[in-house]
């Protein structure tokens, strides 16, 4: 049985990855920063240690016997002070020389679809330096690029639930994010596929006006679209940089410069948009 460690198994990933693991029937480690928060979660493993992992020796030893490395690890939300590059970056490089150290077969790692048309912002320059180190360590790799996931999406469906939902421009730009359940299959099949590089996104290639009204439908809402001019997304982006905290306008930079573009990838999955916000609001 190979021995799997999991790193971020507590973010919206890395928890569909360790239910898929287990129920595959591997030996999962992960390593957390509160395994008591993690274990409130309720997700399974076989072994559970607490490391920070930007933190290079709390990592010592913690990787012996293990086959696999998946990490899911990046910022989302800036926390603690600590940049992209800090986790990105540096974090998975701490991974991966403790990895090397300790005789780790493979390492997966989650990135970004379309990272090349991303390149000057600050979380896909963390990223893809790592890609390059990765790809330079002489490990066998899998650099899994998912389009985007459907709790990316979550955000056009709170402004449903207000009333009135806003796009830049016409709202014809496409995309296809995928579920998490759909992803984490994918990464753990990564395990014994010889793919180097997996681009990919959800089943249903949808504009964000197709999007905004499958939340208003989802809530029985009429819709209720506004939009606005492209310019003001430019605005924000040229001095959003100089007038907004770094940790808050990292995120926002990100967003708003993924919107310019049609983000379609290869079509992998059986979940639907749909079938997500109707989850979200049994929840509510």
């Amino acid at each position: 049985m190979k021995k799997i460690l999991l790193a971020g198994a507590s973010g919206y990933l890395g928890r569909y990855i360790a239910k898929e693991l287990i129920k595959q029937g591997y030996f999962l480690k992960v390593i957390v920063r509160d395994s008591k928060k993690f274990k409130e979660k309720k997700i399974k493993a076989n072994e559970i240690v607490e490391a920070e992992v930007t933190k290079a020796e709390s990592l010592a030893q913690h990787l012996k016997g293990i086959d696999i490395v998946i990490s899911t690890i990046g910022i989302t939300r800036q926390k603690d002070g600590l940049s992209y590059m800090d986790v990105d970056y540096g974090a998975n490089m701490n991974l991966l020389k403790e990895a090397k150290n300790s005789g780790v077969k493979k390492f997966i790692y989650i990135s970004t679809f379309n990272a090349y048309k991303l390149k000057d912002l600050q979380i896909i320059q963390a990223k893809e330096a790592f890609v390059k180190e990765l790809k330079n360590s002489g490990l066998d790799y899998c650099i899994v690029r998912p389009n985007g996931f459907f709790c990316d999406m979550e955000e056009i469906y709170n402004m449903a639930k207000k009333g009135s939902i806003y796009l830049f421009a016409n709202g014809t730009l496409k995309l296809n994010p995928i579920h998490g359940k759909d992803l984490a299959e994918v990464c753990v099949s990564a395990i014994n596929n010889v793919d180097k590089e997996i681009n990919l996104g959800g089943p249903d290639i949808l504009s964000l006006k197709e999007i905004s009204n499958i939340a208003f439908e989802v809530l029985d809402k009429k819709s209720k679209i506004i939009y606005i001019p492209d310019c003001f997304r430019l605005f924000i982006l040229k001095i959003g940089k100089f007038i907004i905290p770094s940790k808050t306008f990292g995120p926002i930079e990100f967003f708003l410069s993924a919107m310019a573009k049609d983000m379609i990838a290869p079509k992998y999955g059986k979940y639907t948009l749909k079938e997500y916000y109707l989850e979200l609001k049994d929840k509510s």
